[in-house]
Order: structure tokens, then C-alpha cells, then sequence
């Protein structure tokens, strides 16, 4: 059944739009056209690096400058006249042009990002002409008004960040990134846009984090400095982890951490800020309960219930008892699991099927799981030391994780538990587990390494035994497919999620949300974490479980969320700052479309560049034109296409410089690109990038 969700933009639009205008990026074939500036040749020389082209009226290859260098290896098609030698094959070299004979590297858009090595400085780009549009000014709050604007996490699972603000403090819950998707080729990170509170840095009180999650902490280093580096408030794993995280980071100025507990009461601002344990699948997560005058505003971060059949625990129980004497104005919960009918798998079954499995491996033991599973890693040590094994962490995040569970008492193990993987042969193989990472099929972990015989160490066997404990994130099928064939091929035996309970989500399932919103009794609600389908299916539970629809709120990023004298919700026509910040490298900066879907286009159809040589006086054809082509078509085994392309670009380059002294070379390269895109649409059904290059000589 559909519900009238609150949707009162009216009541707030100010008479404004709510989306910013996307004014002064340039058009596609401008951004071709600048990428495709005149031609000027390079010097010859030894050590010069670069694609070859064929120059058609000498025979002889000639070096293309480096600003038109193709990132990789470029393909490229020779003249008509008669006297050339044969075509040699282009050379297969690394990325980025260097000379070589490495085999080529997958496409950027298929290749997962590489964790920095070393201390990584952060640079900030300077704000494109888009975002500094000036869009409608968003007003502050009334003084009755309590404002919630989720900056991330409710269109995508990750990157999840809220701001809420009243009066004149603003509290901010969470900061983490999301990994890059299909959508957005070469990005390392995606970022919450902080815009909103950039500009409102001085009314910030804090920066609350729930757990130690990426998806929660992963923003810190790229955004702290960008909103004043507020105290951060947390509980004891988190902080030591977010420490951790920071030693990556050359900060120049130091991260201020504020250790919490989760029954403890802090005063921020003029605001009363409380916490209370939640079950995740990382020690010490917590959620958060901020007062206002009209009620709680009450966070739970990720969330499930720790359940047995069904029935939530006597922890549990005491946990959530806490708002049976409080006043709730407004609840935000995640929705990532709410979808899933009924209760998840409780953590304690998985606790009990990998104690059954380690205590019945007759052969070594290989546990794949997410590093961030620190609770489940913590239990596979303890099993290891229980049953008299031995532990080889491989992967870096993995054993950081560890050693920070060490370091502040959440496990404790005797110093020889744990061995260096270079020493396992010197134990039986029935006597060794491996905590490995790469469960997702990434292809620089250590399971990725261990499937494809490229380990320094790991050689599988038919008596080992691989447990694979985590589900598929979605995108990642393939990947992970691919990782059990090769795993498969080598003997091994594969325990998945889909056989045995060796996985639970750490998001509870319908009836889990359920419960908790009996025990929370919000009057508002807003749901959070994941996307508009997942947070739509909450909203229709939260009406079910007794909130009047109209005091249902879905947002979309960057919506401003207001509660006026708790009791009326609204959405502001305008939203905050909204535009993609991503990480690239070492440089924060925002998303360009053009960027975006150029990279796209040469993942999908290739490019092609045509260079006219052109004499200025009679505007006729120096010599025939050069085509460069990369990912496009094999010019060797298309040669009439090139000749009848080579025709194309004579006659308009020559239409174009037919008065040489008053053509206007620009309109010239447009017409070039427009001309030679048409004419290969209609003979490939492709759609390559085109660059003009045109040079008067």
C-alpha cells in the first residue's frame, strides 16, 4: 500500500528550486576540443617516450608530442604511398606510456583502487566554477526548528554522514566514503559533500562517530580540516582505529579524540548528548540520543539484534529499556537489511558452525572475511587457541585490526598464537588457520594471490579447506565467481554463506527493525542507510508500527530535513551543497560530469585521433592525414575503413579552410570531430572519442 509520505516542500521552498544549476561546465565538444589543441612536433631524440605515429609521406615513424600521448599503447594507421615497408604491430608497454615490454594493465575502469602507500598528503582542489554558483541561500533554522540533513548514505549504502542542528550548535553523526562505483571510472573514494557545514564551521560542537566502520570513519582524513577539525566523540575501538587510519595521513594539524562510553552523558554546546550499545559486527558500536526541547533525536547507526529464535537478548532487552521513560521526537535508523523478511542469522550460530569447522578441519584452514569483522576475528583466535592451532593473519588490515583488539584488552592470546606466514612449515597442516582477505575477489588480497599461484608463500592442497565468511557484495559477483575457479581448480574445498551459516549481516532484518521501533516509539521518523528503495520499505514499516505517515520523512542526499516545534515535519525546497566529491590519489575535489563521461566513453568505445597537416596558404592537405586509434578498432585489419575515414577528414578540413586567411581553426577542429564521429557511427556503430588535431604550416 502506498503511504502520502511528508513531502511539504511548499511549505518551505522560500520560493526557490531545489536542485543547483549546472552552469559553466563545459559542453562535451568542448572539452574534446580543448583536449585536442594544435599539434606541434617533438624534437627527435633518444629516451623520448610516447605512441609512434605513421607519417604517410615520409615512411618513416615520427614521435607524437606528449601532450597527445595515449595512456597506454596506441594502435595506428599508415599512408597509401607507395614505398612503405610493412605496418609493424605496436608494442605492448605498462600504463601511462612508459617505455617497455609489461604486459598491459586492465582498463582504469575495471581496476579496483589501491590502498596508499605511506604517509599520503590530502590536496584540496579549489572549487570549480559549478559549485561556486550562487545558489539560493539557505536561511538558518528558527529558533523552534530542529534541522537533519543526511549529507550521505541515503541513496547508496556508504559514505554515510548526518548533520543536525538547533539553535545554534550543529552536531554531526558519522563520516565515512564509499568505494568507487561503475558510475564513476578512476575514483578512488566517493565523499560526502560538507559544503553545508564548511560554511557553518564555527557552530559545530563535535563529531560523533557510532563505530569503526569505513563507511562511517573512512571520510575523516579528506574532510576533518575542511569543517574547523571538531573534537571527535567516540568510544574506545573506534578512536584507537580513526588514530590508526590518521598515521596514513602527513596532517599538519593533529585529530582531537574524546573517548566515550556508551552509558556515559556528555554536554555539547547547549545540548545533552547520550549514548547505548548496539550489536554490529565491530565491538563498541553505539547509538546516539541527542535532547532538544521537543524530544530526543535518536541515532541508532548500523544495527541487528543479538536473538535467539527469534527473541532479542536480556542485553538487548536492558539496552533499548532505556526509552520506555523518554520522549522521542525523531528517529533515524538503518534500513540497509529492513527489506529481508523476518530475523537475521543470529552472530552466535556463526560463532558455533566455525568452532564446529575448525575443530573438524583434518587439513590446513583458510577463513576469508571482511577485516572489519573484528568480533567474528576475535572468536577464530580464540577458537585457534582452544583447540591448540596456530593463526597466520594475512592481510595488513586485518592484522592492524587485531593488534588495536590487542592493544586495548578486546582479545587476548598467547604470543606464539599467532606465527609468521613464512613459518608454517615448520607445524602439521591440520594444526594451521589463515585469516586471509580478499573474500570479494579483489585482486591485490591475499586470496586473490593464493587463487592464482602468485602467494610467496600459500600453495593450496586437496586437504585444505577454504571458508568464505561473508556474502557477495552486489557488483562484485564476477569477481568472486572468478576467485572460487581458480580456488576450485587447485583441489580445495569451499564452505560458502550459501551452504553453511558462516556469514551473518550486520543489518537486522524486518522483524528486527520491528522490535526496535516498539522499544523506541519515535513520533518522526527518518529512515537512513542505503538506498531510496531500502529507506521507502522502512518508511511503510515505521507507519506500521504506529507513526502517522505524514511524520514519515524519505530524504534524498543533501535534503534538508526540519521538525518545527515538533510537530510538523517538512523538506526544504532548497537542498545543501550536493555536487560528488571524490578522492583521486592524494586530491580531494568534485565530480565532473564531462570527466566522468569521457572516461566512460573510452572504456566503452576507444578514441581516435585524426591530425590534418594543412598549409596555410592554400588551406589544401599537407599530406594524408595521420589516424591514432586506442580501444576503437584494430586499424591493421580495418584499412579500407581508415582510407575512406582519411577521405572524410580532407574534405572538411579543406571545406572548413576554404579562405585560409579568414578560417577560424577552432570551428575547423569542431567540424573535423562532428564530421569523422558521424561518418564511423554510421559504418561501426561506435561512438570513439574524437580528437582534432589540425597544424598550418
Amino acid at each position: 500500500m502506498n503511504k502520502n509520505y511528508s513531502n511539504n516542500s511548499d511549505a518551505l521552498s522560500h520560493g526557490a528550486s531545489p536542485e543547483f544549476s549546472n552552469k559553466g561546465l563545459p559542453a562535451s565538444g568542448e572539452y574534446a576540443r580543448q583536449a585536442g589543441g594544435a599539434y606541434v612536433p617533438a624534437p627527435q631524440g633518444r629516451g623520448q617516450s610516447g605512441p609512434t605515429r605513421h607519417s604517410p609521406s615520409r615512411g618513416t615513424p615520427s614521435r607524437l608530442p606528449a601532450s597527445h600521448a595515449s595512456p597506454a599503447r596506441a594502435e595506428h594507421a599508415g599512408g597509401r604511398q607507395a614505398g612503405h615497408g610493412p605496418q609493424r604491430e605496436p608494442q605492448r608497454g605498462p600504463a601511462r606510456g612508459r617505455p617497455g615490454s609489461a604486459p598491459r594493465r586492465r582498463p582504469l575502469h575495471l581496476r579496483p583502487a589501491r590502498p596508499p602507500r605511506g604517509r599520503t598528503k590530502v590536496e584540496h582542489q579549489a572549487p570549480t566554477s559549478r559549485s561556486m554558483h550562487a545558489g539560493p541561500a539557505i536561511p538558518p533554522p528558527a529558533p523552534d526548528t530542529v534541522r537533519i540533513i543526511p549529507l550521505g548514505g541515503v541513496e547508496e549504502v556508504g559514505r554515510n554522514m548526518t548533520a543536525v542542528e538547533f539553535g545554534n550548535d550543529i552536531f554531526i553523526l558519522d563520516c565515512g566514503f564509499q568505494f568507487s562505483e561503475d558510475e564513476t571510472p578512476g575514483i578512488d573514494y566517493i565523499l560526502p559533500n560538507t559544503g553545508y557545514l564548511e560554511e557553518r564551521r564555527d557552530k559545530i560542537r563535535g563529531l560523533i562517530i557510532s563505530h569503526g566502520h569505513l563507511d562511517h570513519i573512512g571520510g575523516i582524513p579528506y574532510i576533518l580540516d575542511r569543517i574547523g577539525n571538531p573534537t571527535i566523540y567516540t568510544r574506545k575501538l573506534t578512536g584507537k582505529m580513526i588514530q590508526k587510519r590518521q598515521e596514513e595521513f602527513a596532517q599538519t594539524i593533529p585529530v582531537t579524540i574524546r573517548e566515550v562510553e556508551k552509558d556515559e552523558v556528555i554536554k555539547l554546546g547547549a545540548a545533552t548528548i547520550r549514548f547505548f550499545g548496539v550489536t554490529h559486527t565491530v565491538p563498541d558500536s553505539m547509538g546516539i540520543i541527542i535532547e532538544t526541547p521537543y524530544g530526543d533525536v535518536v541515532f541508532t547507526g548500523d544495527i541487528k539484534l543479538n536473538h535467539e529464535n527469534g527473541e532479542p537478548s536480556d542485553e538487548e532487552k536492558r539496552e533499548f529499556g532505556i526509552f520506555k521513560e523518554r520522549k522521542v521526537l525523531a528517529l533515524l535508523m538503518d534500513s540497509t537489511n529492513v527489506w529481508q523478511p523476518g530475523f537475521s542469522i543470529p552472530e552466535s550460530t556463526v560463532y558455533r558452525t566455525l568452532e564446529k569447522i575448525i575443530e573438524e578441519s583434518k587439513g590446513r584452514l583458510i577463513i576469508a572475511m571482511f577485516a572489519s569483522h573484528l568480533e567474528r576475528l576475535i572468536r577464530v583466535v580464540h577458537f585457534a587457541e582452544q583447540y591448540g592451532k596456530k593463526i597466520v593473519i594475512d592481510g595488513r588490515s586485518m592484522r592492524t585490526n587485531i593488534e588495536i583488539a590487542r592493544e586495548i584488552g578486546l582479545i587476548k592470546y598467547k604470543d606464539d598464537t599467532v606465527i609468521a606466514v613464512e613459518n608454517m612449515g615448520q607445524y602439521p597442516k591440520e594444526r594451521i588457520i589463515i585469516l586471509a582477505t580478499g573474500a570479494q575477489g579483489d585482486e591485490f588480497a591475499s586470496l586473490a594471490r593464493i587463487g592464482n599461484k602468485s602467494h610467496k608463500y600459500i600453495r593450496l592442497e586437496p586437504t585444505d579447506t577454504i571458508v568464505l565468511s561473508s556474502s557477495v557484495i552486489p557488483g562484485n559477483e564476477r569477481a568472486v565467481q572468478k576467485l572460487k575457479d581458480n580456488l576450485s581448480r587447485q583441489g580445495a574445498h569451499i564452505i560458502t554463506y550459501h551452504a553453511s551459516d558462516v556469514h551473518a549481516s550486520g543489518h537486522g532484518n524486518r522483524e528486527e527493525a520491528a522490535w526496535i521501533h516498539k522499544q523506541i516509539r519515535p513520533k518522526f521518523f527518518i529512515p537512513v542507510h542505503g538506498y531510496h528503495y531500502m529507506l521507502r520499505v522502512h518508511g511503510d514499516l515505521a507507519v506500521e508500527m504506529g507513526v502517522q505517515p505524514q511524520n514519515v520523512c524519505i530524504p534524498d542526499n543533501s535534503s534538508v530535513v526540519e521538525i518545527i516545534a515538533g510537530e510538523k515535519i517538512a523538506k526544504h525546497a532548497i537542498k545543501a551543497p550536493s555536487e560528488l566529491r571524490v578522492v583521486e590519489g592524494q586530491t580531494v575535489s568534485e565530480l565532473s560530469d564531462v570527466l566522468m563521461r569521457d572516461r566512460k566513453a573510452l572504456g566503452q568505445e576507444g578514441f581516435c585521433v585524426v591530425v590534418a597537416t594543412v598549409d596555410r596558404r592554400t588551406g589544401k592537405l599537407h599530406k594524408s592525414p595521420d589516424i591514432i586509434s586506442r580501444g576503437f578498432v584494430y586499424l591493421r585489419d580495418n584499412k579500407e575503413l581508415m582510407d575512406q575515414t582519411r577521405l572524410i577528414i580532407r574534405k572538411s578540413v579543406e571545406t572548413s579552410m576554404r579562405n585560409p586567411r579568414a578560417a577560424d581553426l577552432d570551428v575547423a577542429r569542431d567540424d573535423l570531430a562532428e564530421a569523422v564521429s558521424r561518418f564511423l557511427l554510421q559504418r561501426t556503430m561506435k561512438r570513439p572519442i574524437v580528437i582534432p588535431v589540425i597544424v598550418s604550416i
